[in-house]
């Protein structure tokens, strides 16, 4: 714990962000620097609870007392030590991460939960600039060569962990770059990528090989010659095929899945050049209410469009947990983002009926589900943020029905092993390609839990590696 009445004595403080019209100039991330004595008073809140289900909330198991605890006390070392224990980047949970274990803090019952995710960001940025060791590799090594395919943040949790262990590892990433959706699916202003950069050096100089530009499948490189040429394979391919909205009009150009609008957005920042779908004077529609319509929002701003509307179909959330949604779980509650603060105009209970246009996109139609009312509003760039419904497979030659759940992701058995592909050599998958689209902080515990597997399967022995969680089977 913490200060034993730090929770009574302090109130919730994060980070202040900078000015709107300041960082709407930039795409540099929205929150000034918070001074250590500031985060250790927060690191104070941490009540002695008596049972920590931040921890039960957190898929990685972190021990968030022990960190608060730490923090407060100015033991930034040790505090990075037990978070680099369960987490093999608190940088990108520290930024990324919607924090159920916020959710489920003691704390919250009755005021403001610990800034817990701000806490994790503070440690591991302090780690860096003190030169802590923040990736872990075996004094020892095997002869045991693993291939990793996919680079976001499944993949790279399994490539970490198997270093770690002392395994050959390379990951291989069809994009250009390394990073997968980290890289070029979100945005700038909320990670920098010299975050990514950073992290990926360190991995490099622990001996992990990244090989960009390379698609496994068809003609490239065939699953069957990786399955050769490596003892174990891991599938991390995220869930990457958009959930369209089927529509009259959808075909019309300027009609696009968000990904795409923010894979050229973030390609443009990365060159300092203009993105071929680029918002400037345009009127954005943005259809779907998450974190990554959310995103969208910031980069339309950004970019300098005439205006934006974002529309979700569901009724707007409550601004309070209601009461079937209980404490801890984590509540489905009305959300303002620093996008949001930065204007548009946000549209809940309200459908997309159709596209109007001449080749182009022109108008959309929308119906109100309050008082049944039928609209239309001005869109010359509409953005689908409607989610995704599994991974790609074709190339791969596993868009097969033994291969597959009944979501159309990957099916895997206790040992997050692809039963179906034979155990010679086998394939084993993790993420979002097993789960389904979920939190970065699900990723990284399955690629934990993927590589303590494969680790296991190596050595024919129990593995040392922790494994946060199962696999994810559908009971249906």
């Amino acid at each position: 714990m913490g200060k034993p009445t730090g929770f009574l004595e302090f109130t919730r403080q994060g980070p202040t962000m900078r000015p709107v019209p300041v960082r709407l100039r930039d795409w540099r991330e929205v929150y000034e620097p918070q001074g250590d004595d500031a985060v250790q008073v927060q690191g104070a809140r941490c009540m002695d609870c008596g049972i920590p289900f931040c921890m039960q909330g957190c898929p990685l198991g972190n021990r968030i007392p022990v960190f608060n605890d730490l923090v407060y006390r100015g033991r930034w070392d040790e505090a990075a030590e037990q978070l680099l224990d369960t987490n093999n980047f608190p940088e990108f949970t520290g930024r990324l991460c919607p924090a159920p274990c916020e959710s489920a803090c003691v704390l919250g019952i009755g005021a403001d939960p610990v800034t817990i995710e701000r806490l994790e960001y503070e440690v591991i940025e302090h780690a860096y600039a003190r030169g802590l060791t923040v990736q872990r590799t075996a004094t020892t090594t095997t002869d045991f060569p693993v291939a990793v395919v996919g680079s976001g943040p499944a993949g790279l949790a399994a490539a970490s962990q198997l270093r770690s262990a002392g395994h050959h590892v390379e990951v291989f990433e069809r994009a250009d770059a390394i990073g997968g959706l980290l890289r070029y699916g979100i945005p700038e202003f909320k990670l920098e990528k010299r975050v990514l950069d950073r992290r990926l050096a360190a991995m490099r100089a622990a001996g992990v090989v990244f090989h960009a530009s390379r698609p496994i499948g068809d003609d490239a490189t065939p699953l069957a010659q990786l399955r050769a040429e490596f003892d174990a394979v891991i599938l991390a391919l995220g869930s990457t095929r958009p959930r369209m909205i089927p529509v009259a009009g959808a075909e019309l150009a300027g009609v696009y899945p968000a990904m795409t609008y923010l894979e050229a957005a973030n390609r443009a920042v990365a060159t300092q050049t203009s993105s071929p779908l680029d918002a400037a004077g345009r009127h954005v529609i943005i259809l779907g209410g998450g974190d990554t319509g959310a995103d969208c929002l910031g980069t339309a701003h950004r970019q300098g469009a005439a205006s934006v509307v974002q529309i979700e179909i569901m009724e707007e959330p409550p601004h309070q947990r209601p009461a079937d949604q209980p404490w801890p779980t984590m509540a489905r509650l009305y959300k303002v983002t620093s996008a949001h603060e930065e204007g548009g105009e946000r549209r809940f209970a309200t459908e997309t009926l159709e596209f109007h246009g001449d080749g182009d996109v022109r108008e959309i139609v929308l119906k109100d589900h309050r008082d049944g009312s039928v609209t239309t509003a001005r869109a010359d760039l509409v953005l689908i943020a409607a989610g995704f419904v599994g991974p790609e497979l074709e190339a791969l030659g596993l868009d097969r029905p033994e291969v597959l759940t009944a979501r159309t992701t990957l099916a895997v058995d206790a040992q997050w092993r692809v039963e179906a592909l034979g155990e010679s050599n086998p394939v084993f998958a993790c993420g979002d390609a097993v789960r389904g689209q979920s939190l970065i902080v699900w990723a990284i515990a399955e690629g934990r839990s993927a590589a303590a597997a494969v680790d296991r399967f190596l050595r024919g022995e129990p593995s040392a590696l922790p494994a946060p969680v199962e696999p994810y089977v559908l009971s249906w």
